[in-house]
């Protein structure tokens, strides 16, 4: 997602409302969608009310589809599993174990600056990547997420692969307060992708960091370093860079589902 504008907030600057106050980190396990996305919007609520301070959930899904706003039909799965519509951005995803899931319940500092705060989510996720040795991931202009340039995979260096996405995002803003937000690839299974057309993408892929790095990346060891880098990025000790490899087209300039 490349900003058409520069930021509302200089870059050194927290995005949140409440920037004093340190994020309250829940860690949850494994936990069933709809129980998680009805937990968001209590908290959600709260949080508008200022009845809670900013609030992280971290943790893994069962597996299950979900699909954003701008889903089309030709996205649905064809294994007929069936699908969770949500009120996020974005089109069809999926959620399992070994994925790691962070939901921000977070007031933004007004006035709200909804690409800044897509790219901060991004910003931290690329530094968790390449710090653990994804060293080329990045951004493609156009498509959010955090992605790996084509080349081979460390798992099959004998394999060639096209751009492929490691991280996928998809928020909602209400009343200032943000809801939903990214997922982490570490060691999931990727068959459940290839059965639908994953955030409307058919050009690139999905990948896992287990894969890129040629060895076990379990979702326990990326929760800190995450974390870290989020809370980071949001008080804007971790300052957005230009990270980009490429550009393509947005999947989700087309028409919305009827």
């Amino acid at each position: 997602m490349t900003a058409p504008r520069e930021p509302f907030f200089p870059a050194h600057l927290a995005i949140r409302a409440d920037a004093d106050t340190p994020l309250e980190i829940r860690r949850l396990g494994n936990v069933d969608y709809l129980k998680a996305w009805e937990l968001q919007s209590e908290l959600a609520q709260q949080r508008a009310a200022d009845e809670i301070g900013d609030t992280v959930l971290v943790l893994e899904h069962p597996s299950v589809y979900t699909a954003g706003k701008r889903t089309q039909p030709g996205d649905h799965p064809t294994d007929g599993l069936p699908i969770i519509e949500v009120n996020r951005g974005g089109r069809i995803t999926w959620h399992g174990p070994g994925q790691l899931v962070v939901y921000p319940i977070i007031k933004l500092a007004e006035p709200i600056d909804v690409v800044d705060y897509v790219r901060r989510l991004e910003e931290a996720a690329i530094h968790t990547v390449r710090h653990i040795g994804a060293t080329t991931a990045g951004r493609i202009d156009g498509r959010s997420g955090v992605w790996v340039p084509a080349s081979t995979q460390a798992a099959d260096p004998s394999a060639s692969v096209r751009d492929r996405k490691v991280a996928a995002l998809g928020i909602r803003i209400t009343r200032g307060v943000t809801m939903h937000g990214m997922s982490l690839n570490c060691n999931n299974t990727l068959d459940y992708y290839e059965h639908i057309v994953a955030c409307g993408i058919d050009d690139a892929d999905v990948t896992t960091l287990s894969l890129e790095l040629g060895r076990e990346i379990q979702v326990g060891e990326m929760i800190d370093p995450l974390i870290d880098a989020l809370d980071a990025a949001l008080s804007g000790r971790l300052t957005v860079a230009d990270h980009s490899f490429g550009s393509a087209p947005d999947p989700n300039k087309s028409r919305t589902r009827k």
